[in-house]
């Protein structure tokens, strides 16, 4: 077995048991989400960030690295468990309130870019006011002033300035050069 496949191994077996030791009555951080926005609409905060509405009311427990004192006073007696105990069939499930039951909004999508207007434009030569530079720093600062022309009227030929295959400096240096 690789090194990678035993990490990822360990890391899905520690993440099964952390998932395991969740007490079954605890919110999820959607529905703990959801019932913070409820809370934020209808006015009853008072005050609370969200950790502190998420701590009170998502009934998260404490975490078993919590003092042995702490745990021996939380822990119920045996008495109180029999007591406690419910059958299966006396379990009803909750039912959902009805700010649970809006979904959840969606962000808004970002506005869709620009069309290019006409295809990339390239300079023919390298610019003599960066005459005096190293070679490739001068077709840099040529392409990149010429790129900083076409973004303004929107002549990019739908190029990035670096992408995968070829952006616009990739092109524009081969023209330079050649």
């Amino acid at each position: 077995m690789t090194d990678r496949s035993l990490t990822k191994l360990t890391a899905g077996a520690f993440l099964m048991m952390l998932g395991s030791a969740a007490p079954s009555y605890a919110l999820t951080a959607q529905e703990c989400s959801a019932k913070y926005q409820a809370a934020k609409t209808a006015g009853t905060l008072d005050g609370q960030s969200w950790n502190d509405f998420r701590r009170a009311q998502c009934a998260e427990v404490s975490t078993p690295a919590a003092s042995d004192d702490k745990a021996a006073a939380t822990e119920p007696k045996a008495s109180e468990i029999k007591s406690t105990e419910t059958k299966a069939s006396e379990i009803k499930p909750a039912e959902p309130k009805a700010a649970d039951t809006k979904p959840a909004a969606r962000p808004k999508a970002a506005a869709a870019p620009a069309t290019p207007a006409g295809p990339a434009t390239y300079p023919t030569a390298v610019d003599p006011k960066f005459a005096k530079e190293p070679a490739t720093r001068a077709r840099l600062h040529t392409c990149a002033e010429q790129w900083k022309a076409n973004k303004a009227a929107n002549t990019t030929g739908g190029l990035k300035w670096i992408q995968k295959g070829g952006g616009y400096w990739s092109e524009c240096n081969k023209r330079l050069k050649g």
